[in-house]
């Protein structure tokens, strides 16, 4: 065997088990949540996995921006011109803690509630949007952050139920 073909097995096995390694501290929960280093704008808590205050994961808007981001533009009650949103998709964030569970409830600074099926996460691209028409939007605008469907894309989506479940003013996820 050349030095080359045998460099290159071993630079492949080492890969795989680094890969491995990623997986295994991915699944155990034990990769660590940054600390948020400015203002906290949502909080999780529930069946997470990773936490960084107690046992809940608190999240700036810095950190949610260093989540992939997603933006869509849809019409909605309150929008009925159409508004575009950006954030990152609320199946990132549930996947930054390690969210299990069934539902989601999503709470609002003003006391308001929903029950969002963690169904939805997956399934359609709910934007816990930070942005809105590019700026981050005040508490006065539904800020800083709401859920938002993609009402434009998925014809579905345009009932009742789902604008219930669009909470803005959002500050806190319980997953269960």
């Amino acid at each position: 065997m050349s030095l080359l073909r045998i460099f290159k097995q071993f630079t492949r096995s080492i890969a795989t088990v680094l890969g491995l390694m990623c997986l295994m501290v991915d699944l155990s929960g034990a990769q660590a949540l940054e600390k948020p280093g400015d203002k906290v704008v949502l909080t999780l808590s529930g069946q997470i996995n990773r936490v960084n205050e107690g046992k809940t994961a608190a999240f700036s808007l810095l950190m949610l921006s260093r989540l992939p981001q997603h933006t869509v533009f849809t019409k909605s009650p309150w929008y009925p011109a159409g508004a575009e949103f950006t954030g990152p998709l609320l199946r990132d964030v549930l996947r930054a803690v390690g969210g299990q569970g069934k539902t989601i409830t999503a709470y609002a600074l003003n006391d308001y509630k929903t029950e969002i099926p963690l169904e939805d996460a997956l399934k359609y691209d709910v934007i816990l949007a930070r942005l809105m028409n590019g700026q981050a939007m005040a508490v006065r605008d539904k800020g800083p952050l709401f859920v938002v469907y993609p009402f434009d894309a998925v014809a579905e989506l345009r009932t009742q139920v789902y604008y219930n479940r669009s909470a803005w003013q959002v500050n806190r996820l319980h997953i269960h």
